[in-house]
């Protein structure tokens, strides 16, 4: 149907088509990165993830490593959405949007 196909491809554009085991990843030593402004992450946020605020991530792709996997996050998904997109778009292979932090704690606790 013409609703599926839809879905479907909302779910390939938000990368949401595979289900991602967040927990494992984090364990395997996956870098969360939160992109959203400091003041949102000062009240809270989950332990060990970074704060790079989206509007400077360009600017701190140096401070990522590479060779490991890249969760991002924000309040509810949009702002890690992009940062994925930058991220990929500057030579990083592996890049999880992991939406909101919140959501994501959730996940990971799976």
């Amino acid at each position: 149907s013409k609703n599926y196909l839809m879905i479907q491809f909302i779910k390939n554009l938000f990368g949401a088509g595979v289900k991602v085991n967040y927990r494992e990843l984090y364990e395997s030593g996956a870098t969360i990165i939160d992109v959203r402004s400091k003041g949102e992450f000062q009240g809270g946020h989950i332990k060990g993830s970074v704060n790079i605020p989206l509007d400077i991530l360009p600017e701190k792709l140096s401070k990522i490593n590479k060779s490991k996997p890249v969760i991002t996050c924000c309040a509810s998904g949009m702002r890690s959405s992009s940062a994925r997109k930058i991220l990929l778009a500057n030579g990083f292979t592996e890049v999880h949007n992991g939406g909101g932090w919140q959501s994501l704690l959730v996940k990971m606790r799976e």
